[in-house]
């Protein structure tokens, strides 16, 4: 392949009237501004969407907080509430809990330092791994482009996504008065955390031989590191970091300390796990045969199991570490939620308009915050059940489709295995969420009724597939972006709606804020009806295109 790759690198300089050199004579970074150009325009959409979302959170949260803790003595009495290990688990060490700043570092600095994980680990994958799996890479490498040239703008394209982001966030908080050190440092370590996986990312792109390995492997240390993270926090002495954390690149940026002591060196730490990841990846790069892995493929059963050779079964198989992390995940927010559940009903003020808005129009507080739970448990769902459907566009955008679909097996039969995934998984999901809410939380509330509230937003998580699947119909390169884009609205409105002076008329017409949130509220059977109707309508006439049209590549 290498031999092969150099005659192709020949012939086309010759082609194009360059100088022919020889694959030892061209730089290995030759042409890496106009690979970077290329990945720009591929995925500029991407980029902007994830760094103009996760920035966009911090004027709504810091908004929602001001509104909610007007006062220094409602700061100090949810500082009280937020030194329990429930918290320290979730978000970090409450270290500066009595003012706006540390409060803004508590509800959103976890939530955007992994959710940037996420994303350069997403990025890093599709144009290092996924494009050398499709064979785009080999292509790419039949010119003058130099051997090392695309991983590289790979890494300084992700690179640049972590600094817009963290620049976003430091101007936006700035932008609220918050103080000027903080907010630069706010800012510094969401990057930091996101410049160090890239590294980790790069190394597991060279160690797995396909992209779902690559992205498996990574999202794994994300949550190892979370985890260890979490233990340490678990084991600090006051607000002191545990040594643990230092084990943790995600503990090394939460121990910068917005808002607190403002530490700057850890983000030399960060950049430095960067980097130095991107040159093993670069230097392993250099010595494996391009398309391989450095951890051999696991040995399988010389056949597959009757169930295996299935659409459903293969769909399961395919994602079943997906669905483990989900269960998971959702296995842990319910627990936390129902922990916290009691504490957050006697902090929020029943007088204070935020907090009605917030929690709905229950009775007692109580049943508001265990209200708002349930809508997060349900948006959580959704969440995953749109993932989930969405493996279906990833198999067609891989070219694995065709393959499926050249035996008898038809497009119907398919598809429908993997929304049968989504949507029962999600149902699940919902039933486990809420049973676990209402386990957690003291006597607060009845795991069963919180079971059947959670699963009372099934039919919303089913109006957000029938998007996806009308969508993947008619627009099937659009698809993620449509069901994301509508689903973020939707979210948004049904949660912070009345922040935004919305009329209850138009958060109702969305479809989570259409739901009812028991036991805040009294469940009306007329929205699930229609929602129900309306995902039907929507799931027919998106199969219904997809059984006629093209199967289409990336």
């Amino acid at each position: 392949m290498t031999t092969g790759t150099a005659h192709g690198r020949h012939a086309a300089a010759e082609h194009l009237g360059q100088p022919a050199t020889s694959a030892r004579g061209t730089s290995t970074l030759a042409g890496v501004g106009i690979a970077a150009w290329f990945i720009l325009r591929r995925n500029w959409l991407r980029l902007g969407l994830w760094a103009l979302v996760l920035a966009s959170m911090i004027p709504i949260v810091y908004d929602s907080q001001q509104q909610a803790f007007p006062t220094q003595q409602a700061r100090d009495a949810y500082a009280q509430v937020a030194n329990t290990p429930a918290v320290a688990a979730m978000t970090g060490l409450p270290y500066a809990a009595g003012s706006l700043g540390g409060i803004l570092v508590i509800k959103i600095w976890m939530t955007l330092a992994v959710a940037l994980a996420f994303a350069v680990v997403f990025l890093v994958t599709r144009n290092g791994r996924a494009d050398e799996e499709a064979g785009r890479t080999e292509l790419l490498r039949a010119t003058a482009l130099g051997r090392h040239a695309y991983p590289t703008a790979n890494y300084l394209v992700a690179a640049g996504l972590c600094l817009l982001t963290g620049l976003l966030i430091s101007l936006l908080c700035l932008s609220v008065a918050l103080p000027a050190a903080g907010s630069w440092i706010m800012g510094a370590s969401i990057a930091g955390t996101g410049l160090a996986f890239i590294g980790l990312a790069a190394i597991c792109g060279q160690l797995a031989s396909t992209s779902r390995g690559a992205n498996s492997l990574a999202v794994a240390l994300i949550g190892l590191f979370y985890f260890i993270r979490a233990g340490a926090d678990l084991q600090a002495e006051g607000m002191a970091p545990s040594a643990l954390s230092w084990f943790s690149p995600i503990g090394w940026a939460q121990n910068m300390r917005a808002y607190g002591e403002d530490n700057w060196w850890p983000l030399i730490a960060l950049a430095f796990l960067g980097a130095a990841g991107c040159l093993v990846a670069l230097r392993i790069d250099s010595s494996r045969d391009l398309g391989s892995g450095i951890l051999p493929e696991r040995r399988s059963a010389a056949s597959a199991g009757p169930f295996t050779t299935t659409a459903l079964g293969l769909a399961l198989r395919l994602q079943r570490s997906s669905l483990i992390g989900w269960f998971i995940g959702a296995a842990v927010s319910g627990l936390f939620f129902g922990s916290v559940a009691r504490s957050m009903g006697t902090l929020l003020d029943p007088e204070n308009p935020f907090a009605r808005n917030f929690v709905g129009t229950g009775h007692s507080m109580l049943d508001g915050v265990l209200g708002i739970f349930v809508a997060f448990n349900a948006l959580l769902a959704a969440a995953f059940a749109i993932q989930c459907l969405g493996a279906a566009r990833s198999e067609e955008e891989s070219g694995r489709l065709e393959q499926q679909l050249a035996g008898a097996l038809s497009r119907g039969w398919w598809l429908g295995a993997h929304l049968l995934i989504a949507v029962l998984g999600s149902g699940l999901m919902l039933l486990l969420a809420g049973a676990l809410t209402g386990a957690s939380s003291q006597g607060a509330g009845d795991p069963g009724q919180l079971a059947g509230a959670c699963l009372a937003f099934w039919p919303a998580v089913l109006s957000m597939l029938g998007l996806q699947l009308l969508a993947f119909g008619f627009l099937p390169r659009l698809t993620t972006a449509i069901t994301w884009s509508v689903y973020g609205l939707s979210a948004m409105a049904a949660m912070f709606g009345g922040l935004f002076s919305l009329s209850q008329d138009a958060i109702r017409l969305t479809p989570f804020g259409a739901i009812a949130r028991v036991p805040a509220e009294e469940l009306s059977w007329t929205p699930l009806v229609v929602l129900v109707l309306i995902s039907l309508v929507l799931a027919a006439a998106g199969m219904a295109r997809f059984n006629r049209r093209d199967v289409l590549g990336a």
